[in-house]
């Protein structure tokens, strides 16, 4: 069992803050954004390895931070494998979903994952939900409740039946069919993985993760976790300096 985080991405919408710096490498409360989601997912039981996927212009970043992170005595039983996409600019990034599909390729075997993106503060435990994850066969997403229409059409926003089925993921929709937020936080089994390499070989549209999301759903059983609480996301500079503001005043405790 492993978890992917993707930060490939450029952060051009925060830009000059991460011209030359890697966005879930920025500090909150003193932290890089990227820490707050290491520590949920050290709360994981039976997981083997995190593997992160960059670009080549901040690889090094992450090199450097993970020296950084197996230096402080942490409590982490699993591996931290880095990947390099080979991409240097905004203007030639791979995507989302092919950066996904590319960690896969480098694992031997398809196992139970957990992907999420690495620019999110996810403000509830992930340790509840990968419980029920690895007991069941089916995949999974979070459904955050969102009734500002301006920020649901920044996000994925889920349709949903009666049951917590994912009948669609619909990225930025200009009419959202819900008011569930869905993150970039999905809980995928094997069977996911031969699906994600159809997906993007024949998809238009490979940078937003949730798109795969939208793919899935329509052939195997997606569900959503509906939960009653929030993510910090660091989308803008405006959101980034809220999210620091808000961790600095209330440490995060789940």
């Amino acid at each position: 069992m492993i978890a992917v985080i993707l930060c490939a991405g450029f952060g051009t919408r925060m830009y000059p803050l991460t011209r030359e710096f890697p966005k879930p490498l920025l500090p909150v409360a003193d932290r890089p954004v990227i820490d707050y989601l290491m520590d949920q997912i050290a709360e994981l039981p039976f997981l083997k390895a995190v593997h992160i996927i960059s670009n080549r212009k901040f690889i090094d970043h992450y090199k450097d931070w993970r020296e950084a992170r197996s230096g402080d005595g942490g409590p982490e039983g699993f591996r931290i494998e880095l990947h390099d996409n080979g991409v240097t600019t905004n203007e030639k990034r791979l995507g989302a979903a092919a950066d996904l599909r590319l960690v896969f390729k480098r694992i031997d075997e398809p196992s139970r994952a957990m992907v999420s993106g690495g620019d999110n503060i996810y403000r509830f435990s992930l340790k509840p939900l990968w419980e029920v994850f690895v007991e069941n066969d089916q995949h999974y997403v979070v459904a955050i409740p969102e009734t500002d229409p301006v920020k649901l059409k920044k996000t994925g926003v889920l349709e949903l039946d009666k049951n917590g089925r994912v009948l669609r993921l619909l990225e930025k929709p200009q009419n959202p069919p819900s008011t569930w937020g869905c993150p970039p936080l999905y809980f995928l089994q094997p069977s996911a993985w031969p699906m994600l390499d159809t997906f993007v070989e024949n998809a238009d549209n490979l940078d937003a993760p949730g798109h795969f999301i939208d793919y899935l759903c329509r052939t195997e059983c997606v569900s959503a976790f509906k939960l009653n609480s929030s993510r910090l996301d660091i989308g803008s500079l405006e959101s980034y300096r809220e999210a620091d503001r808000i961790l600095g005043r209330h440490p995060l405790a789940l």
